[in-house]
């Protein structure tokens, strides 16, 4: 059996990641949600003025899973974080230790960047997920709700 290979994104990656990220979308019941273009997530990436990065997980040629993060800042740590937005491992390569070599990648670039925490967030009803990061050594914040303004409520909130 071979074993993944996790590395930094490249530019050429783009195409993989978006289709990576659309298929996060539907396992996660959001797909009609989706806005995102190929075109869109590779200047997310590796534009000018990039707002994310990424990994990508190798098996024998193909690109198999991703995570896209960035740097966020603690005010009380006084130190930056590193916030996972997304990472995803096809279901069929599940279980191989895939997730679990990219989240050390993650530590350890957050351990090189002198981060204070990393965060991420995850479904509710996605057990098999919460299993793992528990695993992993994360808490899970049950106190803590996210909240969101979409576009069209920061654009209601900027015209007040």
């Amino acid at each position: 059996m071979s074993t993944a290979t996790i590395r930094k994104a490249e530019p050429t990656d783009a195409l993989a990641i978006h289709e990576l990220l659309t298929e996060l979308a539907e396992f996660e019941k959001i797909s009609h949600l989706v806005e995102a273009t190929p075109t869109s997530t590779r200047l997310a990436l590796f534009g000018d003025r990039p707002c994310a990065e990424a990994l990508v997980a190798e098996l024998d040629g193909a690109t198999v899973g991703t995570a896209v993060f960035f740097g966020n800042y603690s005010t009380f740590l006084g130190r930056q974080g590193l916030y996972v937005e997304d990472i995803y491992i096809r279901p069929e390569h599940r279980g191989a230790g895939i997730g679990r070599a990219m989240f050390v990648e993650l530590a350890k670039l957050a351990e090189e960047r002198g981060c204070g925490r990393m965060e991420w967030s995850v479904l509710d009803w996605n057990t098999q997920a919460i299993d793992f990061y528990q695993n992993l050594g994360a808490n899970i914040l049950d106190e803590w709700r996210i909240v969101r303004l979409d576009s069209d409520g920061i654009a209601t909130l900027a015209a007040k």
